[in-house]
């Protein structure tokens, strides 16, 4: 049975280029859900301009349908909210 910490874990290995982190980290994933082998991850990115945009999200789309269990993967890219990194975030990106 696929759980949020086997969807959290594969965004983990999702590096974002221009920033050198995973995209979890980076705080670009609002939500998760799982439920009987259906994922469903609202994410965003780092700007509605992200040249990276359409690569980020066939990986993450990719890498989820590999999970063991997973029948079925829905991702939903929102600018609503738009990204803002957290205090901590911030410090570690040094800006």
């Amino acid at each position: 049975m696929v759980s949020k910490e086997d969807v959290i874990k594969v965004l983990e290995q999702v590096q974002d280029p221009e920033l050198g982190m995973d995209i979890y980290s980076l705080e670009l994933i609002y939500e998760i859900k799982v439920e009987d082998g259906k994922v469903y991850v609202k994410m965003t990115f780092t700007t509605p301009m992200c040249p990276y945009g359409p690569m980020l999200l066939d990986e993450v789309k990719y890498r989820l349908s590999e999970i063991k269990g997973v029948k079925e993967v829905d991702v939903e890219v929102s600018f609503d909210p738009p990204w803002e990194p957290s205090p901590e975030l911030r410090a570690t990106l040094g800006v």
